[in-house]
């Protein structure tokens, strides 16, 4: 019997791999979002997580936010991707904020979660968890 790939869990903050890990937990912001008639012309309350896993060099930071991964600037990317307009599809927006954290040349890997929160009455949420890695850069491994 042929077995299919092994899905390695993400480890993020990895001491011998040089990572440390960066996140933004449970931000909610208003967003115009979704594909249904009913949902065009208003905002709905979206919450976003994101794990990042980012390269700690070889040179010290010396307490100096220019060389840090700065998680102000991931939610203000983010609430700009937002400002943008209209999107469709929760995917979407969580690939758009996973390719503006893949930015930076120091982080490696990004874990975005999108959840829409007044879908349905009896779910506190639904949405989509994507994990992306930097093109040419080396890939965590746990």
């Amino acid at each position: 019997m042929k077995k299919g790939p092994v899905i390695e869990p993400l480890r993020i903050a990895d001491a011998a791999a040089g990572l440390r890990h960066v996140f933004v937990r449970d931000l909610e912001i208003p967003c115009a979002i979704g594909v249904h008639a009913h949902e065009k012309g208003h905002t709905q309350r979206v919450r976003i997580n994101v794990d990042l896993g980012v390269s700690e060099g070889t040179s010290p930071h010396h307490d100096r936010l220019e060389n840090v991964v700065c998680y102000e600037d991931i939610v203000t990317r983010i609430r700009g991707i937002v400002a943008d307009g209209h999107i469709n599809l929760v995917e979407t927006l969580a690939e758009r904020i996973a390719a503006v954290c893949l930015q930076d040349v120091s982080c490696r890997s990004a874990r975005v979660r999108v959840e829409k929160l007044d879908v349905f009455a009896d779910a506190v949420s639904v949405g989509v968890e994507i994990e992306r890695f930097a093109r040419n850069r080396a890939r965590v491994r746990g």
